[in-house]
């Protein structure tokens, strides 16, 4: 991920002087421990995954750094692994999902507590997809790969997701709720997936995404939770993409990224913004990743969701079958992949007219999505400010993060 960002940014960097470039060695040392970089930070996937912060996130006056080029900028980010730290962050997502009563299609909109989406419920997946939307504030922690925990503050009440080696467990304070979480034994070294929430997980994604489409480069500095950073700025040079810009505020001493935000092209507020608004990067007191429910608690583990015929859970391989593999057409930030539906599915982008849909997956769409003709037929467009959504007639689905305009002309350059 780093070799192919560092190599970008040299490329449009050829007037750099070789004086003011890293040392090879340190340099490919640095990008070799990018691997690693995925300190904590977890879900949105997600997305996950950037945060509007209210003003009050930066400190006033832009700090007198010592100047760095992109190159520079981006070996100090690759470089960076910081394993022990503790802090609070806000993050803030604005999809543009359409809601129904407070809680969003498949609950990607984050149902409230309060609307019966997750309410009392301290199973980690059904409460983390709340923080697909809104603003949220965490208290995060990491003693190394093993020893993590993560805080939802809420009104009065918190829900914490704790990790200490094998033994996992996840707590909601507000119905006094445990649920003993699953670690398997050949994952104790790895980091867990609940842990990406932070700036480090958005920041490494973005910078998956460098390629010859992208422009990389220092845009000034920031002071951000009492620490000096740098603004490393994200552009594509494509047009067609719903996204706009990611902007990563580096940690001038330590590399680590303190903020990061993704911007979209239609404007207004960011779409995903992760930040710290305090931090600590020493270790935290062995205490914080020790949970013994209450008494009184209810406890129970993880909860199990097999297939109703009581199969085995698909594996991957299994689940590309049965969508007929994935293809993707263009390249750099103008991606757009094909999934093949099953035959079955298909019906649903027909007309009302045609019969094609009912009951309520025919329903659900109706409300959600629009319909659109072109070279392959009829069509339904899923639309949110950073990814798009086309399911035709025929039973593909494309998907990207581009306009609208761009999607339709993939699946009609395949006719």
């Amino acid at each position: 991920m780093a070799t192919e960002v560092a190599r970008m940014t040299a490329h449009a960097e050829d007037d750099l002087l070789k004086d003011d470039r890293p040392e090879d060695s340190r340099y490919r040392a640095a990008r070799r421990k990018a691997a690693r970089y995925a300190v904590p930070a977890a879900v949105v996937g997600v997305t996950a995954l950037a945060v509007g912060l209210v003003p009050a996130l930066a400190d006033s006056g832009d700090p007198d750094l010592p100047e760095l080029t992109a190159h520079q900028l981006v070996a100090k980010l690759a470089g960076a692994h910081e394993e022990h730290f503790s802090g609070t962050v806000r993050v803030s997502t604005d999809l543009g999902l359409p809601g129904f009563g407070g809680a969003a299609v498949g609950g990607l909109g984050g149902a409230s507590r309060g609307s019966g989406g997750s309410e009392g419920d301290a199973d980690p997946q059904a409460r983390l997809t709340e923080l697909a939307s809104g603003t949220h504030t965490l208290r995060v922690a990491a003693d190394g790969p093993e020893r993590q925990r993560l805080s939802i503050l809420e009104d009065a009440a918190e829900y914490s997701i704790i990790r200490d080696g094998a033994h996992a467990w996840a707590y909601d304070s507000a119905s006094d709720k445990a649920v003993r979480l699953d670690v398997p034994a050949e994952r104790h070294q790895e980091q867990a997936p609940y842990a990406a929430l932070t700036p480090q997980e958005l920041a490494d994604r973005a910078l998956k995404a460098v390629d010859a489409h992208t422009s990389v480069r220092v845009d000034g500095t920031a002071r951000v939770a009492g620490r000096d950073a740098y603004q490393l700025l994200i552009e594509p040079k494509q047009s067609g993409s719903t996204v706009k810009a990611v902007r990563v505020l580096v940690d001038a001493k330590t590399g680590t990224p303190l903020r990061a935000t993704l911007t979209a092209r239609d404007g207004g507020k960011p779409v995903v913004e992760a930040g710290f608004t305090k931090v600590s990067f020493t270790a935290p007191d062995a205490k914080t990743f020790s949970f013994t429910p209450p008494k009184g608690t209810e406890v129970t583990g993880p909860k199990k969701r097999a297939p109703e015929d009581g199969a085995a859970t698909p594996d991957a391989g299994a689940l590309k079958d049965a969508f007929g593999g994935a293809r993707t057409y263009g390249e750099g930030w103008t991606t757009v992949a094909r999934l093949d539906l099953p035959a079955e599915a298909g019906g649903l982008a027909s007309s009302k007219a045609d019969g094609g849909r009912s009951g309520q997956a025919g329903q659900l769409v109706d409300s959600l999505a629009k319909e659109v003709k072109g070279s392959f037929g009829t069509g339904r467009l899923f639309s949110t400010r950073l990814v798009n959504v086309l399911l035709t007639e025929d039973g593909h689905v494309y998907a990207g993060a581009v306009t609208k305009d761009t999607l339709v002309k993939a699946a009609e350059s395949q006719k």
